[in-house]
């Protein structure tokens, strides 16, 4: 653990008030078995899907930030509440050996792209997706829903035959989400986070 500068009291003693806390985040492994029927949800109109396309990378990156800033996720992984770190993620996600386009999307609208999804091949080899995320004025319309299912079509469409992600148990909403669509818990993890 790493300490942050401390200032002696009045007695020239630390004060452990200064010490940096750690705090644990409970998150979840979930899988699901792919058995070839994922099919992609359509879209409430006016939204329509953006597969992958290497100039939207920055777009990816500005719906994640948009989607994770206020939002527990962004506590677990700092990267997640700035831009910037939102940039450089999603560039470390495009350059993974397994970075797979056809589970790669955004969904658009009028206003601009609204949802965002990636996923990789990884290890096993197993499909993993990075993130979820819809910006806070479109949740409650079933677009988390359909991102995931569009990427599960894209692990099936690479012959792959399972897929985990990942997900902060506080993060009700998300669980009852990832468990309606077959989702089950492998694995509980605990992620370390400097205070």
């Amino acid at each position: 653990m790493r300490e942050r500068p401390f200032r002696l009291d009045r007695a020239g003693k630390r004060n452990f008030k200064d010490l940096m806390a750690i705090t644990y985040y409970k998150r979840l492994r979930m899988e699901i078995d792919l058995n070839g029927s994922a099919l992609p949800r359509s879209l409430p109109e006016p939204l329509y899907w953006a597969p992958w396309d290497e100039p939207l990378l920055a777009d990816h990156a500005e719906v994640k930030y948009l989607s994770f800033r206020s939002e527990i996720d962004a506590a677990v992984f700092p990267c997640l509440g700035d831009r910037y770190g939102c940039q450089r993620l999603m560039r470390e996600i495009r350059r993974k050996p397994g970075f797979l386009p056809g589970a790669t999307w955004l969904i658009a609208g009028p206003e601009g792209y609204v949802g965002t999804i990636q996923g990789v091949v990884d290890y096993g080899p197993i499909g993993a997706i990075q993130n979820v995320g819809v910006i806070p004025s479109y949740r409650g319309l079933g677009l988390g829903r359909a991102l995931v299912d569009r990427a599960l079509a894209g692990f099936i469409q690479a012959g792959l035959e399972r897929a985990y992600l990942e997900v902060t148990a506080e993060n009700r909403a998300a669980v009852q989400l990832y468990r309606s669509l077959g989702f089950r818990r492998a694995k509980t993890l605990y992620k370390a986070v400097d205070g």
